[in-house]
């Protein structure tokens, strides 16, 4: 049986497209999205294993995958090398999937904000909410994640499509999801495996006390203490003090930072966190996780939020990937649990 071409879809701009290069099937479009969507379901079964589209086989009805109440993404559909191009994606062929999500407008993109993923510039006159938004920012992601590219809808003004190409290079970041925590000597001793110039990033300095006269006026529509009153609020603070100093909270949450010059540097961020379906649905992450955040940051931040990058972003982001991703492996030797991208999906560590 043969996928059915998207060539053949009648209402192609009535809907925001899909496009994924040769090679990943649905099963591969499926764990994407159960793992942005718990409960996406296929409501009409997807064509496994089929072959592409011609007209001179059988064909078999595209699949329905519930994304939600309101969305679905219909496909595989066969996407050939010319159709692509008529098209304007930026794929060699493939196979395409449909998504159909209500319309739903916001406000107009703030001008001079940043546009990572390309949506101001495909809804000028108003962005993206709700239902929609989160249906595109999968698309996106999906699209990022198997370089792929999205095609927009028409708008109903006459606007024409608009070609979504995010480039996956740009997803450097990594968490690593554990239920153990580490110590900051610990951690600092795991990032040093792969960058040793690493060093903790902790508050310093110490607490002075209050500036001089500071508490020692009346409050407007309050009482004065007396003396007596004022002598046992300051017996009582002081023995919280020392009971602070003595036995100080645990830390919840700190970070460490590899200086990389003129590429930036590289963030490890420690704390508890409420991981992301994918991950929350392990028996370990039932009560929540701590999530060890390896970020890459750039000399110029604004870089991050480009759509398109500068070359010298680019370079700078190609050297330090590798110091990502590095980290990332020595914090899940020792910690264990699972690692995902910057767009929430399971990354095989074997892959990295």
């Amino acid at each position: 049986m043969a996928l059915p071409r998207l060539a053949d879809v009648d209402d192609l701009d009535a809907g925001h497209v899909l496009a994924l290069p040769p090679g990943p099937g649905p099963e591969a479009v499926e764990i994407l999205a159960t793992s942005r969507f718990p409960r996406a379901t296929w409501e009409v079964p997807a064509a496994v294993g089929a072959n592409g589209g011609t007209r001179t086989r059988a064909t078999m009805p595209p699949g329905v995958l519930r994304l939600s109440r309101l969305s679905t993404l219909t496909g595989p559909f066969h996407l050939e090398r010319d159709v692509a191009a008529e098209l304007g994606l930026p794929v060699p062929g493939g196979t395409a999937y449909l998504l159909r999500a209500p319309v739903e407008r916001g406000a107009p993109p703030w001008p001079g904000a940043g546009d990572r993923d390309g949506l101001a510039r495909a809804f000028p006159d108003g962005l993206p909410v709700r239902d929609e938004l989160r249906m595109l920012e999968w698309l996106i992601a999906v699209a990022r994640r198997l370089a792929g590219a999205v095609r927009t809808a028409a708008g109903r003004d006459g606007r024409d499509p608009v070609i979504l190409a995010p480039d996956p290079a740009a997803a450097v970041d990594l968490t690593v999801w554990s239920d153990l925590w580490l110590d900051p000597d610990g951690a600092l001793a795991v990032m040093r495996q792969a960058l040793p110039r690493a060093y903790l990033n902790l508050p310093g300095g110490t607490w002075r006390g209050p500036l001089p006269k500071e508490g020692t006026g009346v409050v407007p529509g309050t009482e004065p203490l007396t003396e007596e009153q004022r002598r046992h609020l300051a017996l009582e603070a002081e023995a919280f003090d020392e009971a602070t100093l003595a036995s100080p909270p645990p830390m919840e949450a700190y970070g460490l930072l590899a200086d990389l010059e003129l590429d930036g540097m590289i963030a490890l961020e420690i704390g508890p966190e409420d991981p992301p379906p994918v991950v929350a649905s392990l028996p370990w992450a039932a009560k929540g996780a701590v999530a060890y955040r390896v970020r890459w940051e750039p000399v110029d931040e604004a870089d991050l939020e480009a759509e398109r990058a500068s070359i010298a972003h680019r370079v700078a982001r190609g050297r330090a990937t590798p110091l990502v991703v590095a980290v990332a492996r020595a914090v899940h030797a020792h910690v264990g649990g699972e690692i995902t991208d910057m767009m929430g999906f399971v990354v095989d560590p074997a892959h990295l």
